[in-house]
């Protein structure tokens, strides 16, 4: 049968601790949406648990980062560790769907996100922002933040904006887009019984 209802949860922890940030991440991608995020960025912490609601994910997510420099070090190394605990609790790809899209609408906003989880890395995003920050959260750090996610899982993804005006909706609308879209890739479909490649192997 489809969807996420396995014997076998599938759960990555993965801990990252540098000169800048100590990070720890806990990935349940056959959970039931519940998250536990401090990452010391108010608006990052609401995304992120957006990101595990509607991609109903367990997710744990822990931050010490120097915010007294600013918050890139911070965004951009808790997408290397969240991407790494993905790419760990996929583990062999073995029946899973592979690829996920989902448009996401949000008020005026609506995003495009496609995912493939194919082990090659490539981030192709389009998102318009017309401000600096949201909250403590700079915009520019969308594409950090997901362009380190892809590299760390070794995935593709795609985000394609047809519609937008408030920047708040616009980054909820990516954050959610990409949660239902890695949803999808990462369910297993029971006519699938090893790597959805032509190669044998992803």
């Amino acid at each position: 049968m489809g969807g996420k209802n396995l014997p076998v949860e599938r759960i990555a922890e993965v801990s990252r601790k540098t000169g800048e940030t100590d990070i720890t991440v806990r990935l349940n991608l056959d959970g039931t949406g519940k998250a536990d995020i401090c990452t010391g960025i108010g608006f990052f912490d609401h995304m992120l648990n957006s990101f595990a609601r509607h991609g109903v994910f367990d997710l744990y997510v822990s931050v010490q980062g120097d915010l007294e420099v600013d918050a890139h070090h911070t965004i951009e190394d808790t997408g290397i560790v969240l991407g790494q605990a993905i790419r760990e609790a996929v583990g062999d790809k073995n029946g899973i769907r592979r690829f996920g899209n989902f448009f996401l609408p949000m008020d005026e906003t609506l995003v495009l996100c496609a995912v493939d989880l194919s082990g090659r890395p490539y981030l192709q995003e389009d998102l318009k922002f017309t401000v600096e920050r949201v909250g403590a959260f700079d915009t520019e750090m969308v594409h950090e933040f997901f362009y380190a996610v892809s590299y760390s899982a070794g995935m593709n993804l795609h985000f394609k904006q047809f519609s937008g005006e408030n920047n708040h909706h616009i980054i909820e609308a990516a954050f959610k887009a990409f949660a239902k879209a890695l949803d999808q890739a990462v369910s297993h479909d029971g006519r699938i019984t090893d790597v959805l490649s032509t190669k044998g192997s992803l």
